[in-house]
């Protein structure tokens, strides 16, 4: 098995792809839900903050492993993608929990009044 080409390394590339793709998904989603409202898409906020750390983790795995091997390709793209791809959902998981922080202070300032 090449390097890059490991289980880890296919982990962290899906883990981190399921970290983009899961809010903008939860987003889209609530457009065709009634009973969902676009505040209830924060629910996936936590599911790309796990996925993405569980991504940059396999990431690391697979870059170990690799170290370890005789024949070691020190280029292992797909693990390098995968944790790209994990650190970008979670800064995704961050902006969105930023934004509902907002939100909640703006409704608590215009409850007030």
């Amino acid at each position: 098995m090449a390097a890059g080409r490991s289980g880890a390394a296919w982990g962290s590339f899906l883990a981190g792809l399921g970290s983009v793709v899961s809010l903008p998904l939860a987003v889209y989603l609530t457009r065709f839900s009634g009973r969902y409202d676009l505040l209830h898409a924060g629910f996936a906020i936590p599911v790309a903050v796990v996925l993405g750390f569980a991504s940059l983790a396999l990431a690391r795995q697979a870059r170990l492993q690799s170290a370890l091997k005789l024949t070691a390709d020190h280029r292992s793209g797909l693990a390098g993608v995968g944790r790209v791809l994990g650190f970008v959902g979670i800064c995704m998981a961050a902006t969105g929990l930023v934004a509902l922080g907002v939100y909640g202070l703006l409704e608590y300032v215009g409850s007030r009044d």
